[in-house]
């Protein structure tokens, strides 16, 4: 997907933009790109179809954008070189791996705007070419020869894995600690961002302040970026989150908006959750009142909140560089993550 493209689907017409990020890493997201898509071959045929499928559909690419542009932060703006791109190509792989699993667990219908995979081709075709993906990205870490990148990733991979497993095991507790939801948003998603911006600081020849520092930046920005995306669940479009609203919902996922609801519930409004939340079937109309009282118990608020307050902390980590327009880029890329749910 061109960058042109990925832009004009990665921000609303008006709010926090990408566009500087985008337009300084074209050619680098270029070369990323090359190595997608000759990674993706193979000659079972399903295999590319079914990659394909994801992976043309676009997304924002943050989490390679985010390898590619540590790398060229760290080199003061100099081009971040092969190594740099084999790692985003493997983080983009790695990513995509948990999209196509994820959506066989949580039986979802729609994913970046597109049928689900395993409803075309089946769960267990989407789970295999899931674990092709994971093989892939692994081949490519190797051909680096950098065992440290190999290790953040291999690493991350671990988490996101351990996050997953979390998650299922305390689907519908409404009850679920605040302290628990972080946890397991911060395996499931930042550690991917931590481990994208870390490993592009490792293929630029970072220093360890500057390494510490990338990994600090992607940490907090997973944190805000998937705050958001908790909060666009309750109060955003289809359009806008890539996937059905009210997914976390149906699927009885406590992501904070939902928690802080409850924990503000009166004796009538705990009623509702525990019944619409508690595994049994839900009725028509459910969703539509749990929006509702998201929005009125202030906690859809409250989450943007705090997720304002880890894009910051993202924001602080870049004083580790010296101001220009990669560093710049990157702040508005915290901005983009939660001004998107604005």
């Amino acid at each position: 997907m061109s960058a042109t493209a990925v832009a004009s689907a990665s921000h609303p017409a008006s709010g926090p933009s990408i566009d500087d990020l985008l337009r300084l890493a074209s050619a680098d997201m270029k070369a990323v790109d090359a190595f997608i898509r000759a990674r993706m071959e193979s000659p079972v045929a399903v295999i590319p179809a079914l990659a394909d499928h994801l992976i043309a559909a676009g997304g924002k690419r943050l989490r390679p954008l985010l390898t590619v542009a540590a790398a060229r932060l760290a080199r003061e703006g100099r081009g971040a070189g092969e190594t740099a791109h084999k790692l985003a190509a493997s983080v983009e792989f790695i990513h995509t791996a948990t999209l196509l699993h994820d959506d066989v667990v949580d039986s979802s219908r729609l994913r970046r705007g597109k049928v689900a995979a395993h409803l075309i081709w089946g769960a267990p075709s989407s789970v295999l070419v899931g674990d092709f993906l994971f093989a892939r990205a692994f081949e490519l870490m190797v051909e680096t020869g950098s065992m440290r990148a190999l290790k953040i990733l291999a690493g991350a991979s671990r988490v996101i894995a351990e996050g997953e497993v979390l998650q299922l095991t305390r689907a519908h507790d409404i009850r679920l600690a605040q302290e628990t939801y972080l946890e397991i948003i911060l395996a499931k998603t930042a550690e991917l961002f931590a481990a994208a911006a870390e490993s592009g600081g490792v293929a630029a020849g970072g220093s360890e302040p500057q390494i510490a520092a990338l990994r600090s930046y992607g940490l907090n920005l997973g944190l805000a970026f998937q705050l958001a995306d908790d909060a666009l669940d309750y109060a955003g479009s289809s359009e806008a989150l890539g996937k059905n609203i009210g997914d976390d919902f149906r699927e009885g996922k406590a992501t904070l908006p939902l928690l802080l609801a409850v924990a503000r519930a009166g004796e009538a409004e705990t009623a509702f959750w525990e019944r619409a939340l508690g595994g049994t079937e839900q009725a028509e109309g459910d969703f539509r009142r749990a929006r509702e009282l998201v929005a009125s118990t202030g906690a859809l608020r409250d989450t943007l909140d705090l997720a304002a307050d880890y894009a910051r902390a993202a924001k602080t980590a870049l004083g580790a560089f010296t101001p220009g327009e990669w560093r710049a880029a990157l702040g508005a890329l915290a901005d983009f993550a939660v001004g998107r749910a604005a």
